[in-house]
């Protein structure tokens, strides 16, 4: 299957993207997924697709990557996907400097993806 992302430049996101991934797998939600913040600190992070109406369930899918074999898409909605910490637990917000947003994330094939 062919997943086409198109995200839209946003307060979430800075950028727009069209990008399009083969699978390998099926499609799973996807609430936590362990990552890099903008600080540059790995952890296990909360993740939820962003709309323009504010958060929606993320999904994860292995996809085929031409310069590695296999990667992990975690993605969202149309203004991309949404990270907060899991130790400080909170309303989801663009307001709050415990959050981000990207575009998508395309992570090693064995990330840990809840």
């Amino acid at each position: 299957m062919l997943i086409l992302l198109e995200v839209e430049e946003s307060d979430n996101c800075p950028f727009s993207v069209t990008k399009s991934f083969q699978t390998i797998s099926d499609p799973r939600p996807a609430s936590r997924v362990t990552t890099i913040d903008p600080e540059g600190k790995e952890g296990l992070y909360e993740i939820v697709g962003w709309s323009t109406e504010g958060p929606v369930p993320a999904h994860a899918v292995l996809v085929d990557d031409s310069g590695e074999g296999a990667a992990m898409l975690v993605y969202g909605a149309e203004e991309g996907v949404r990270l907060r910490q899991t130790e400080a637990p909170e309303v989801w917000s663009l307001d709050s400097a415990h959050q981000w947003g990207d575009a998508f994330l395309l992570l090693h094939k064995d990330v840990r993806v809840e």
